[in-house]
């Protein structure tokens, strides 16, 4: 596990947004796995602008959404679906149909996840894996105590992530209570994993994945066994971290 402290939210959007580009240089399909959430929107923003500057070019790219929720239209504005489209897809210039996200308003959902499981396989596997952290240590909807193991499946949401969510909905009643979630084992299957994280209240959730011991209590934890995982995060969710300042050394010794 590489860990790069940026002085700010900014900073770490546009150091992952090298990472991104640095990972798909030369190929002319790209996998991208797409997270959603708060924290990798000023990397996709980063993206966006280079992009537009000629940088790189994501319309040839393929793209694997994460999770989605169960029950939840794919029309409906809150579904990861639309949320992808509008955050992910257009600002890139993606090709639509070439991005795809579990099906969670399917009438077999797990033979939906299965042909899900199945697409990423025939797609050649994830290049690039965007991953961003949940208060609990989730990483996809991969809650605590799921099996490392887990490919894409069904999870039954915790009500800590619940309780995160309600603010995008009306009243808590209508937060879905389940989701359709790449598992931990698919996500570890990804060639290189991009984690960002920021602000002071991820302090604690990013010590445990990054210094805490390797536990299915905090599922993010499991980065630390992938041989290209890198964690890219602010000061202030760098604040908990014991070897901060070794973290800050090896990022600006690194050998010729």
């Amino acid at each position: 596990m590489e860990v790069v402290i940026c002085p700010d939210e900014e900073q770490v959007g546009a150091v992952a947004a090298d990472r991104v580009i640095t990972q798909i240089a030369g190929k002319h399909t790209p996998v991208l796995g797409l997270a959603t959430g708060t924290s990798p929107l000023n990397l996709y923003a980063e993206l966006q602008r280079r992009s537009a500057a000629g940088d790189v070019d994501f319309s040839h790219a393929l793209g694997f959404a994460l999770d989605e929720y169960v029950g939840l239209d794919p029309q409906h504005p809150l579904s990861y679906r639309q949320t992808i489209d509008r955050t992910v897809v257009k600002p890139l210039g993606m090709t639509p149909e070439r991005v795809r996200v579990p099906n969670g308003f399917a009438a077999d959902l797990e033979a939906a996840a299965n042909e899900f499981e199945d697409a990423i396989v025939e797609a050649g596997g994830v290049d690039v894996q965007i991953l961003g952290i949940g208060s609990n240590g989730h990483i996809g909807f991969n809650e605590p105590t799921s099996s490392f193991s887990s490919r894409t499946r069904v999870k039954t949401l915790t009500q800590q992530t619940r309780d995160d969510n309600a603010r995008f909905f009306d009243d808590d009643e209508t937060v879905p209570t389940h989701c359709v979630s790449q598992g931990l084992g698919t996500i570890m299957d990804a060639r290189n994993l991009v984690m960002v994280a920021s602000g002071e209240k991820k302090a604690d959730v990013v010590a445990a994945m990054i210094e805490g011991p390797v536990t299915a209590m905090c599922p993010a934890s499991l980065l630390q066994f992938h041989r290209r995982a890198f964690v890219i995060i602010d000061e202030a969710a760098a604040s908990k971290l014991q070897y901060a300042e070794y973290f800050r050394h090896v990022a600006s010794h690194q050998p010729a």
